[in-house]
């Protein structure tokens, strides 16, 4: 059994919840005192988690202390506030600990990969990443669910398989870290654009070309970045981006059926609360158009969320482009 700290209470604590009932020591950690007071004497996450009662054995903690001696340290932070809780506690992570990234962004300032910015800031430590598809909601009821980990190094993805798996949470390796991660992070912009398509009231054969087109933008922009095409065939491609794009879970497509039914964009991503597809879209365009990527979906949701675009402009958009061969050049090996 490991000792494991969680940067992140919302789905930090789902994690805690799985790890803590397979015999793990599990601490989660929270910047805000009110949090960690609510769920130390609650021991329930009422807002994320209702009826998920915290085992007594999950700690909650605000002490940046608390990844001191841990073996292994899973970041599960909203890109945004990134930096701020890797700078907290990277004076006390020991150079043995294995850090994994969890979440499913671009590092807001630099636009790195988040596996790419802990390595920078900590290029003692191993690193991994572990994604697919996933809902907090499902985790932390042990329904059974798979991943995929990736890392910088083989032997380090294994620990993780071999530590963290359990009879309802199986995880797959890929020794492509470049792919996993880019696939978590891409398919929010585009699950965010289903939610809108839906908004709109527009059916099943709208969302299944945006999810079929998109899976084709995120494999061209991963490809760009030296990941290898067939990892979006699998759990960090196609698998996220069926259970991001189709679920009420998914805090993206219930931000973007808000939108499509006419909120605003910031309105929407108030009310629903993090929207990793809002907050990285727009640095998604920009690496495309930094690497000549044609990401035309992503364009879209960058027009409708930051400047005002109507979405069924977006869609005649889409729809008025020119006529082009389906299967993409790079899918020849």
């Amino acid at each position: 059994m490991a000792k494991i700290t969680i940067l992140g209470c919302g789905y930090g604590t789902a994690l805690g919840v799985l790890y803590t009932k397979y015999g793990h020591e599990v601490t989660t950690w929270t910047k805000f005192e009110e949090e960690a007071e609510t769920l130390r004497r609650e021991r329930e996450h009422k807002r994320l988690l209702p009826g998920v009662k915290l085992p007594d054995e999950l700690a909650v903690t605000t002490d940046p202390k608390c990844v001191s001696g841990a073996d292994v340290v899973v970041v599960c932070i909203p890109s945004k506030f990134y930096h701020e809780a890797i700078c907290a506690v990277k004076p006390y992570i020991d150079r043995k600990t294995v850090l994994v990234n969890a979440s499913k962004g671009f590092e807001e300032v630099t636009g790195k990969r988040l596996s790419e910015f802990i390595r920078a800031e900590l290029p003692s430590n191993p690193v991994a990443v572990i994604t697919g598809p996933c809902h907090a909601e499902e985790i932390a009821r042990f329904m059974p669910t798979t991943e995929v980990c990736a890392a910088y190094e083989r032997e380090t993805a294994e620990y993780l398989q071999k530590t963290l798996s359990n009879e309802c949470y199986r995880i797959y390796l890929n020794d492509d870290i470049i792919g996993c991660e880019l696939g978590g992070v891409l398919k929010n912009p585009i699950a965010l654009s289903c939610g809108i398509a839906r908004g709109m009231g527009l059916g099943d054969n709208t969302i299944a070309a945006i999810m079929t087109r998109g899976m084709t933008e995120i494999t061209r922009l991963g490809v760009s970045f030296g990941a290898n095409w067939k990892t979006f065939t699998g759990m960090a491609g196609i698998g996220d981006l069926i259970v991001t794009c189709t679920s009420e879970h998914s805090r993206n497509y219930r931000a973007g059926v808000l939108i499509g039914k006419g909120v605003p964009a910031a309105e929407a991503v108030a009310k629903v609360g993090t929207v990793e597809g809002y907050t990285n879209a727009k640095t998604a365009y920009r690496l495309a158009l930094d690497h000549n990527v044609d990401t035309p979906i992503i364009e879209q949701v960058v027009r409708v969320c930051y400047e005002g675009a109507d979405p069924k402009t977006s869609i005649g958009a889409l729809m008025g482009r020119a006529s082009k061969h389906e299967r993409e050049t790079f899918w020849t090996d």
